[in-house]
C-alpha cells in the first residue's frame, strides 16, 4: 500500500513504499538504430532520436532490508557505517576527489567484492539539483553500459594493451558507486533501480552514445510490469550504493544479475523546502 503525505516540514525525510512516474525508452518512430549525442549534436542532428514514455511505479524502500540484496543476485548491493576521510568540501574540487576519495572507493570494492583483484577507476560524475549545476540528476531508467561497451573499457583504460588482453579472459565488471556529498539523509530526487533479478533481456535495449571523439552504448530500459523498483531513503554520506553495470560471469551462469536499471524520481512526498539532492558516482572496473 502506497501511502502520500503532503508537508511543509522541510526537515521530513520521505521513506516507506511509494509511488512514482518514471521515464522509460521507446523507439525512434522511423525504427532506426537509437542515439544520444552526449553534448552538442552536429548541426541538423537531434540530441536523441528515440522517444521517452512516462510510467507510475511502485517503488519499495529498501531501508531495514538492505541484506537481502546482492551484487551477484540484484547487481546492486547497499552498505553502511563506511568510513571516510572526506568533507563536504572535497568534492568542489576533482583533484581532490581523486586523491581522497578514489583510494576509499577502490578499497572498498576489494574488500567488499570476492574474488577482485584489481580496481581501475575511470571516472566520476558530480550530480547537484540546482538550477546552475553542469550535470542534474538523470531522471530516465538507463543502464550506463553493455557489454561491447565494457569490454572498451577495459581497452580504453588498461594501459599496457598485452595486460588488457589478458584481463579480458578472466571475470570483469564495471560497478559504480554512488553516495551522497552530504551527512544529512538524502530528501529529495533519491535514486529508484530495478533489481536485475526481476528485468527481462528483452527490456534492455542498446544506445549509441556519441561522444566527440568516440562512440560507446548505453541501454534504455524499456516498460515491463514485472520489474521490481526499488530505493534507498534518505541515504547518508555513511552509506555507499553499489550499482553493477556490466559482469562477464552473468553470460555464463544465469543467477547472477549483470544490469541494474536506475533513474533519478521525484518522489511526490518531497517536503517544501527540501534539501536539493547532491552525489556522486564513481566508475570502476572491477577485475576478478
Amino acid at each position: 500500500m502506497t501511502t502520500t503525505i503532503t508537508t511543509t516540514v522541510p526537515s521530513y525525510v520521505p521513506r516507506g513504499p511509494t509511488a512514482a512516474e518514471l521515464t522509460f525508452y521507446a523507439p525512434p518512430p522511423d525504427k532506426t538504430a537509437p542515439f544520444n549525442y552526449v553534448e552538442t549534436p552536429p548541426p541538423g542532428h537531434p540530441q536523441r532520436n528515440y522517444r521517452e514514455v512516462p510510467h507510475n511505479v511502485s517503488l519499495n524502500d529498501i531501508r531495514g532490508d538492505e541484506a537481502q540484496f546482492t551484487l551477484d543476485k540484484d547487481a546492486f548491493q547497499a552498505l553502511q557505517h563506511i568510513p571516510t576521510a572526506t568533507t563536504y568540501t572535497t568534492f568542489d574540487s576533482d583533484a581532490a576527489v581523486r586523491d581522497t576519495y578514489y583510494p576509499e572507493v577502490e578499497a572498498l570494492l576489494l574488500n567488499h567484492l570476492p574474488g577482485a583483484h584489481k580496481i581501475v577507476l575511470f571516472d566520476h560524475t558530480i550530480r547537484r539539483q540546482t538550477p546552475d549545476a553542469p550535470r542534474q540528476p538523470v531522471t530516465r531508467a538507463h543502464v550506463d553500459q553493455t557489454a561491447r561497451a565494457a569490454e572498451e573499457r577495459v581497452r580504453l583504460h588498461v594501459a599496457d594493451p598485452a595486460e588488457a588482453e589478458a584481463l579480458l579472459q578472466g571475470r570483469y565488471r564495471i560497478v559504480n558507486v554512488w553516495r551522497s556529498l552530504s551527512d544529512e539523509p538524502v530528501q529529495s530526487a533519491p535514486l529508484a533501480f530495478a533489481s536485475a533479478a526481476s528485468v527481462d533481456a528483452a527490456d534492455l535495449v542498446p544506445i549509441q552514445h556519441r561522444y566527440p571523439n568516440r562512440t560507446g552504448e548505453t541501454m534504455g530500459v524499456q516498460f515491463n510490469p514485472a520489474q521490481k523498483w526499488l530505493y534507498w531513503s534518505g541515504m547518508t554520506g555513511e552509506e555507499r550504493l553499489l550499482l553493477k553495470c556490466s559482469d562477464t560471469q552473468a553470460r555464463s551462469d544465469p543467477a547472477i544479475g549483470q544490469w541494474v536499471p536506475h533513474s533519478a524520481f521525484w518522489d511526490p512526498r518531497t517536503p517544501e523546502g527540501a534539501r536539493p539532492r547532491e552525489s556522486i558516482e564513481v566508475r570502476a572496473l572491477v577485475f576478478g
